[in-house]
C-alpha cells in the first residue's frame, strides 16, 4: 500500500511573523498606555470631586474602561492616588530643579523671581490634581510623606540660593527668610490657582510684587526686612 504523503500546514510568511521577544514588549507598551490613561482619568476625577468623594467606578467611567479593567492595574483608589502622585512628584521635582537652579541666584531680583516662580506656577496650572492631593484631608499617608520630603528639599534649595547671594548672612536668618519666602509663595499660589485668565495673570504679578518687596531689603542690606 503506497505511503500517504504527509502534508505540511501552511506557514506564515517570514516577514509577517512577530519575533517572540516582541510580543511581551508590545503587551508592556499597551499596559503602560492603559496606566497612563487611568492616571489621567483619576486626575480629572480628583479635581472635580476631591480625593475623598472620588471612586474607582468614577475613574473607570472617566477612562472609558470597565471597573474590571481598572482592577487589573490598580487594586484600589489609594493605589491610583499613589501612582498619580509619583508621576506628579517626578514632574514637580524637574520643575523645581529648573526653577531653583543655582545659576538663577545671581540674576537681578526681578529676573530671578521670573526664573524661579514661572516654572513652579506653570506646573501647578498644568497639573491641578497636585494641589488636590497635596492639601486633601484624607490624602494617603505615603503621599503626605513624599510631599513633606519635597517641601524640605525645596526649602533647602531656597536657603542655598539666599546663601549664594548673601554668604555672610547667619544660618538662622537664612533659614527664617527661606521659610517666609516659601510660605509667601504657597499663599500666593492659592490665589493664583483660584482665578483664571487675566485675573490669574494679575495675581501672579501681585505675588511677584509681594516677594520682591520682601526680599529686596534683605538683598540690599544683608539683613531681613524690618531688622
Amino acid at each position: 500500500m503506497p505511503e500517504k504523503q504527509q502534508t505540511e500546514e501552511p506557514q506564515e510568511p517570514q516577514e509577517h511573523r512577530q519575533p517572540a521577544e516582541e510580543r511581551p514588549r508590545r503587551r508592556q507598551a499597551r499596559g503602560e498606555r492603559r496606566v497612563a490613561q487611568l492616571l489621567e482619568a483619576a486626575a480629572s476625577v480628583f479635581c472635580r470631586t476631591g480625593y475623598t468623594a472620588a471612586s474607582t467606578n468614577a475613574i473607570a467611567r472617566e477612562a472609558g474602561v470597565s471597573p474590571g479593567t481598572l482592577y487589573q492595574f490598580f487594586p484600589n483608589k489609594e493605589a491610583i492616588a499613589v501612582g498619580l502622585s509619583d508621576q506628579l512628584l517626578d514632574d514637580w521635582a524637574r520643575s523645581h530643579g529648573q526653577a531653583l537652579a543655582q545659576e538663577n541666584a545671581g540674576l537681578p531680583l526681578d529676573r530671578m523671581l521670573d526664573a524661579v516662580l514661572d516654572p513652579l506656577i506653570e506646573f501647578n496650572v498644568e497639573h491641578p490634581a497636585f494641589a488636590v492631593l497635596m492639601h486633601g484631608a484624607d490624602t494617603p499617608g505615603v503621599i503626605v510623606e513624599e510631599i513633606g520630603t519635597l517641601h524640605g528639599t525645596m526649602l533647602a534649595r531656597v536657603e542655598e540660593m539666599i546663601g549664594a547671594r548673601l554668604p555672610d548672612l547667619p544660618a538662622a536668618e537664612r533659614t527664617r527668610t527661606a521659610n517666609m519666602a516659601v510660605h509667601l509663595f504657597k499663599a500666593g499660589l492659592t490665589l493664583v490657582m483660584s482665578h483664571e485668565g487675566a485675573e490669574r495673570d494679575g495675581y501672579i504679578a501681585e505675588l511677584k510684587t509681594v516677594m520682591h518687596r520682601y526680599l529686596e531689603p534683605l538683598l540690599e542690606s544683608g539683613s531681613p526686612a524690618g531688622h
